[in-house]
C-alpha cells in the first residue's frame, strides 16, 4: 500500500470513530437516494430469504434431499411393496398398489416441479444475488469510505494551521461524487428491473399450478378407481367359513396312508355318515332327545365346537353331540332339537352329516 493510501485509511479510521463517539456529523446524503438504499436492502434480505424457504418448500428433509426422495415416493415405494405382499387375490391389497402408484406418480411431477423451479425462479434469484445485488454492494461500500475521507478532510482543513488544500478537497470530493453516482445508478437500475422479477415469480406460480392440477387429477383418478374396487368387493359373494379342527389334517393324513382306505367299511365318509350309536340306543325306545338306530332316516348334525347360547330361542350344545335338524332358518341358523329342547343353533358350530331337505321343513 501506497503512502497517500495509508493516510487516506487513517483518514477513514479518524472519521469514522469521531462519528461514533465524538458525535461528529459527516454529509449527510440526499432522502431519494437514502429510499433507494432502503429498498436495495429490503431486496437483498428478500432474496436470501426466498431462496432458502423455497429450496425447503421443495425437499423440506435435508437427508432426503441428497437421496433425490420425495414424501410421496418413499410412501408410494411402502404401500407398493406391502400391497404386493398382500397379493392380488386381496381387494386391500390391489387398492394399496393402485394407491402406492398414484404416489409415485405424484413424486415424478414433484420431481419436475423441482427441476422448473430452479431452471426459472431460483437460478435467476441467485444470479440476482451474485451480480446486481454485489454490485450494489461494492459500489456502497466505495461511497461510504470515500465520504469518510472527504468528511476527515473537510474537518482537518477548518482547523487553524491545517495542511489540507483545496485542491486536496476537490480531489476527495469529486471522487466522492462519482462513487455516489455509480452507487446510485446501481441500485435505480436494480429497483427498476420489476418486469423481470415479475416474470420470474409468474413462472414460479405456473409451476405450483401445474404441479397441485396434475396432483389433483392422479388422486381424483385414484378416488374413482377406489370407489369401483369397493362396489366391486361389497358385491362379492362370501361363503361361510368354518374353521377346521385342530387334529383334523392329521387325521386326513392317517385315512390317505391308511391300507384299507379305499373300503367302504372303515372309509371316513362312511364314519361320519354313521356316528356311533351307544348301547343303550338299542335298550329303548328312540325319544326327542336320542338319535335313531337308523339316523339317516332323520336330518341330523353333529356339534364340532361347544356352543352356548347367549339369546332366548338359542339351543345350547357341547362338541361332538348328535342333534336333529328341523328346518333352515338362513344360511347362519338352523332349528334343531337336542334332548327334547328345540332351538336355534349356529350353522358353522355343527358338521351336517344328513341335510334338511330343500323343500320345507321337518317338525
Amino acid at each position: 500500500m501506497s503512502l497517500a493510501g495509508l493516510k487516506k485509511q487513517i483518514n477513514k479510521a479518524n472519521q469514522f470513530m469521531s462519528e461514533k463517539i465524538a458525535g461528529v456529523k459527516g454529509t449527510e446524503l440526499d432522502d431519494e437516494f437514502l429510499e433507494m438504499e432502503r429498498r436495495t436492502d429490503a431486496t437483498a434480505k428478500l432474496v436470501d430469504d426466498v431462496i432458502n424457504r423455497t429450496q425447503e418448500y421443495l425437499q423440506p428433509n435435508p437427508a432426503s434431499r441428497a437421496k433425490l426422495w420425495t414424501p410421496e415416493g418413499i410412501l408410494g415405494d411402502t404401500m407398493l411393496k406391502h400391497g404386493r405382499d398382500l397379493g392380488e387375490t386381496s381387494n386391500f391389497g390391489l387398492g394399496m398398489i393402485e394407491a402406492g402408484e398414484a404416489l409415485k406418480q405424484m413424486a415424478d411431477v414433484k420431481y419436475a416441479l423441482e427441476d422448473n423451479v430452479k431452471q426459472n425462479f431460483l437460478e435467476p434469484l441467485h444470479q440476482l444475488k451474485e451480480k446486481e445485488l454485489k454490485e450494489v454492494a461494492f459500489h456502497r461500500k466505495k461511497l461510504s469510505g470515500r465520504r469518510l475521507d472527504y468528511d476527515c478532510k473537510r474537518r482537518k482543513q477548518a482547523k487553524a494551521g491545517s495542511s489540507v488544500g483545496e485542491e486536496e478537497i476537490r480531489a476527495a470530493e469529486e471522487k466522492f461524487e462519482e462513487s455516489k453516482n455509480l452507487a446510485e445508478t446501481a441500485m435505480f437500475n436494480l429497483l427498476e428491473n420489476d418486469v423481470e422479477q415479475i416474470c420470474q415469480l409468474a413462472s414460479f406460480s405456473e409451476a405450483l399450478y401445474n404441479y397441485h392440477r396434475q396432483c389433483g387429477d392422479i388422486l381424483q383418478g385414484l378416488v374413482e378407481t377406489l370407489s369401483e374396487k369397493r362396489q366391486r368387493a361389497a358385491q362379492q359373494s362370501r361363503d361361510a367359513h368354518v374353521p377346521k379342527r385342530v387334529t383334523s389334517q392329521r387325521e386326513e393324513n392317517s385315512h390317505r396312508l391308511s391300507p384299507s382306505a379305499g373300503s367302504g367299511s372303515s372309509s371316513l365318509n362312511s364314519l361320519e355318515l354313521h356316528p356311533p350309536v351307544s348301547q343303550s340306543a338299542f335298550q329303548r325306545p328312540a325319544s326327542p332327545g336320542f338319535p335313531p338306530s337308523s339316523p339317516s332316516q332323520r336330518p341330523y348334525c353333529k356339534g364340532v365346537y361347544d356352543f352356548d347360547a347367549e339369546n332366548d330361542g338359542e339351543l345350547s350344545f357341547h362338541e361332538g353331540e348328535v342333534i336333529y335338524l328341523l328346518s333352515r332358518i338362513d344360511e347362519n341358523w338352523f332349528e334343531g332339537e337336542l334332548h327334547g329342547t328345540r332351538g336355534l343353533i349356529p350353522v358353522n358350530y355343527v358338521e351336517v352329516v344328513v341335510d334338511v331337505p330343500k323343500a320345507g321343513s321337518l317338525n
